[in-house]
């Protein structure tokens, strides 16, 4: 028996098809790989049409899956490739993810910002999944599960434009859970604390070039800032986006997850 087919923890998701949004690297491509892994059908949707294709090839049985090319930050371009998608093969699993503004405090932001980062996450979030709505009816199975920050718990010192949306996000999705439920439908919002990704690295170089530290040290010091002593990784992320996409999560939904060793300080 095998760990995806037990019946005491249902994980597999064979006959399922996930759309994983961001999946060329990072949070996006883990849990794209642990979709896979659990037997889904998964589309790679993100702007770089090559490193798409890479990424496709570092999935299990790499021929079963599909790439599907645009850009966030033009919804159009989204709204367009999802349709298309769904088209040939309609979709029962969503995974919103997409990269976070440039960092910043909030009186420095230019309205230009949060209208920006507004379009690129929330409306692309909200195109997706009207898109992919009707497939997830027709199986009486869906999972919308976006992933955030743990900002909508506690938001994050100089990052005000990422703050203000993130929440902005959750909320959407708490609407979302409470209309879609009756259709056997879930949406989960994950939250990562730092996680070894290139926005981590960004963030981490911008702090050493500030303080003089070196990018070791401050690996060192957001490391201890976590009780579980360490920084996470993208694939910590990546299975417990599998666990709420599989048939073991059908009870959770409209809930807030952070996914960040303990450091978030609120409940």
């Amino acid at each position: 028996m095998t760990e995806t087919n037990n019946p005491w923890m249902p994980l597999g998701l064979e006959g399922k098809h996930a759309v994983v949004c961001g999946a060329t690297q990072g949070i996006g491509l883990a849990a794209a790989q642990h979709l896979a892994g659990l037997g889904a059908r998964v589309t790679l949707m993100a702007r770089n049409a090559q490193r798409l294709e890479e990424a496709r090839r570092s999935l299990t049985q790499p021929e079963r899956h599909a790439t599907a090319q645009a850009d966030f930050s033009r919804p159009e371009e989204v709204k367009a490739a999802i349709e298309a998608v769904v088209k040939s093969h309609p979709a029962q699993i969503l995974v919103n993810n997409t990269g976070g503004p440039p960092g910043g405090p909030i009186f420095e932001a230019k309205a230009e910002a949060f209208m920006n980062t507004f379009q690129q996450h929330l409306v692309c979030n909200h195109l997706l999944a009207q898109a992919i709505l009707p497939g997830m009816k027709a199986a009486g199975y869906g999972r919308i599960i976006n992933v955030i920050s743990t900002s909508v718990k506690q938001p994050l010192a100089n990052l005000g434009v990422s703050n203000t949306i993130r929440g902005a996000v959750a909320n959407w999705a708490k609407t979302w859970a409470n209309e879609v439920g009756v259709h056997g439908i879930t949406v989960n919002n994950v939250l990562p604390g730092a996680t070894n990704t290139a926005r981590l690295q960004q963030i981490v170089a911008d702090k050493a070039g500030k303080t003089g530290a070196s990018t070791d040290e401050i690996h060192v010091q957001m490391a201890a800032a976590v009780p579980l002593n360490r920084t996470g990784e993208p694939e910590d992320v990546g299975r417990a986006i599998a666990f709420l996409a599989s048939p073991s999560a059908s009870y959770i939904s409209g809930i807030n997850l952070p996914v960040d060793g303990g450091r978030t300080s609120s409940l």
